[in-house]
């Protein structure tokens, strides 16, 4: 279904491919996540290397079984080449799709047309295919919610109206406005002005004790939890004589990361995948094969740890299973965090 949307759409160029593909040009400066695209290549119509990124983007976000499938696979590529050999036999004298919303004719602040953009947001969030693949995890999680478990359908619809104001969707985990506008005009959303005075934040009482007793850096790698329960209580000045975060006593490879504002997070069980200088823990076998969690298991990583070590180039080792191309994560390892993990990676 999601390679069937996207023939229609390219088709009659309803808008949703030309706004990813330009989004991802802004966000990346290139055409496609993962896939060099050649001189042959021809904006908003169909191309083989389009297919083969809806193959493995489908498979991954629908499978649990193939959820990190590697994107140069031979088997995607010799499936894409069957499909695209048998859409571009019929691509010249295909009828045009028929009930598309073309975004483009629409405008943003036309009154007259709120009704209509309001129809388009619900399509693109709940039926669109290019976005709904990356949300079924998270509709997913939804629906295993206590309040909507039992099928309360009034809970279940309440929820999924709230996910549409506050969480992120498709490939790129953008803000369903941003989806809109990008499909309507072409460009995100106006910002409202924000003075940065107005948003600076005091400094967090742990930021200073942290950096002072840890030679003036913001993160650091402990092996144990008498190890992390002594720097809580020695540099930071927690209660001696308690054990505190007592819920993390059987877990091990702590990573600890301070921010200016918002204080202190600690990650359990993933630091021997981050190879800083300073991390005694790192293990690069075990990295070459958990690495990749980091930026695709929702909740395992902190986000601002993960935006850390992956500005630093800490995590060298991510590949996908089945492969060494560790190139290949790291030239697109935003867009895979964004593809994968969502509002937790996005949410700041």
């Amino acid at each position: 279904l999601a390679l069937t949307g996207y023939y229609q759409d390219v088709i009659c160029d309803a808008g949703l491919w030309r706004s990813f593909i330009d989004r991802n040009r802004a966000m990346y400066r290139r055409t496609l996540p993962f896939y060099e695209v050649g001189d042959d290549y021809m904006d908003y119509e169909l191309n083989f290397v389009d297919v083969q990124f809806m193959l493995w983007y489908a498979t991954s976000m629908y499978s649990d079984k193939q959820r990190r499938t590697y994107p140069l696979d031979c088997n995607i590529r010799q499936l894409a080449q069957m499909l695209y050999e048998i859409l571009e036999s019929e691509y010249d004298n295909a009828p045009m799709p028929e009930g598309y919303v073309f975004g483009r004719e629409l405008e943003m602040h036309d009154p007259g047309d709120q009704e209509t953009l309001l129809s388009l947001g619900n399509w693109l969030f709940m039926h669109s295919w290019l976005l709904t693949p990356a949300y079924a995890l998270t509709l997913s999680d939804i629906l295993n919610r206590p309040e909507t478990k039992g099928g309360d359908l009034e809970a279940i619809r309440d929820a999924v109206e709230q996910s549409m104001t506050e969480h992120p969707t498709g490939p790129l985990a953008l803000r369903l406005s941003h989806w809109v506008s990008l499909v309507a005009e072409g460009k995100l959303p106006r910002l409202p002005h924000r003075n940065p005075a107005d948003e600076e934040k005091p400094r967090h009482p742990y930021y200073d004790r942290f950096v002072a007793a840890n030679g003036g850096s913001p993160i650091r790698f402990i092996a144990d939890y008498d190890s992390l329960n002594s720097f809580l209580t020695d540099a930071l000045g927690w209660d001696k004589g308690e054990k505190h975060l007592p819920q993390l006593q059987n877990e091990k490879d702590f990573v600890l990361l301070v921010n200016h504002d918002k204080g202190m997070l600690v990650a359990r069980n993933v630091s021997r995948c981050i190879a800083a200088p300073q991390n005694s823990s790192y293990d690069r076998e075990y990295a070459r094969q958990h690495a990749i969690d980091l930026l695709t298991v929702r909740g395992l990583c902190p986000r601002d740890l993960l935006v850390y070590c992956l500005d630093k180039g800490w995590l060298p080792d991510a590949t996908f299973p089945g492969s060494d191309d560790t190139r290949l994560v790291a030239d697109n390892a935003d867009f895979i965090a964004r593809c994968y993990l969502q509002h937790y990676y996005t949410a700041d």
